[in-house]
């Protein structure tokens, strides 16, 4: 949430954080995308976890 809060330029930081908590609770914005993200890589890499060791 800080990070897409700063990314928003232009703005100051309480009305970025404001309006990227707005984005996160109908499920947009940056947050919501990085995490989407973040569980599509580990979705991918689950099937390589059998060759650790």
């Amino acid at each position: 949430l800080i990070r897409g809060a700063r990314s928003r330029n232009g703005m100051p930081m309480r009305r970025g954080l404001a309006q990227e908590l707005m984005d996160a609770s109908r499920g947009e914005g940056t947050a919501v995308r990085r995490r989407e993200e973040l569980h599509r890589m580990a979705e991918a890499n689950r099937a390589f976890v059998h060759y650790r060791r």
